[in-house]
């Protein structure tokens, strides 16, 4: 096993942060706070390996995955950027449109998508590959995923140190982030 030269490791880094500021979950953890409410919990394991799942897939055959259903990259973004509305709805509205008797799938919708591994974090794996190589890409990844299994599992320590007033704000600022991220994101893909 060879380990990352210097270069290889600047890749890293750069696909990283690239990563990280598209699945956005340090600006996720109001939603997910909400969410778990909701739930009664977050199985931050599940949310992470679902997450990581869908990203390897879409790494691997994403492309030709939509392919064979007769759908496009901008369908999917849009479908994705829908979730995310309804989710910024429910932050600002205080209304609930996914209920709490998901249970456990909840993890899945739409925590492991389209929270973390959304349309934008899918659709930026698949373009990597254009410019970097695999092997840094899945480093990346792999990083990334253990930073958001980090944020998941403390999620309640995250929750306290916040209290109910400070969720309250951040949720409904948040809230009008994500209905923001949603139209830019479904404007982006109208059209083509």
């Amino acid at each position: 096993m060879t380990f990352p030269t210097k270069a290889d490791f600047s890749q890293i880094v750069t696909i990283s942060f690239t990563l990280f500021a598209v699945i956005d979950i340090l600006g996720s953890i109001p939603v997910i706070i909400s969410l778990k409410r909701k739930m009664g919990g977050i199985s931050a394991v599940q949310a992470t390996t679902v997450s990581g799942a869908l990203m390897l897939v879409f790494f691997f055959v994403g492309e030709q995955m939509l392919n064979f259903m007769g759908l496009d990259v901008h369908s999917f973004a849009i479908a994705g950027s829908i979730v995310i509305f309804i989710l910024g709805l429910e932050m600002v509205l205080g209304v609930d449109f996914f209920k709490g008797e998901e249970g456990r799938s909840g993890n899945v919708v739409p925590i492991a998508f389209p929270i973390i591994a959304g349309s934008g974090t899918l659709t930026t794996v698949m373009s990597l590959k254009a410019n970097y190589p695999s092997g840094n890409i899945l480093v990346a990844i792999l990083i990334n995923l253990v930073f958001v299994f980090i944020i998941l599992r403390s999620i309640s320590f995250i929750e306290k140190v916040l209290g109910p007033s400070g969720i309250s704000v951040i949720r409904k600022f948040f809230g009008v982030i994500l209905l923001a991220i949603a139209v830019k994101i479904f404007r982006s893909n109208v059209g083509f």
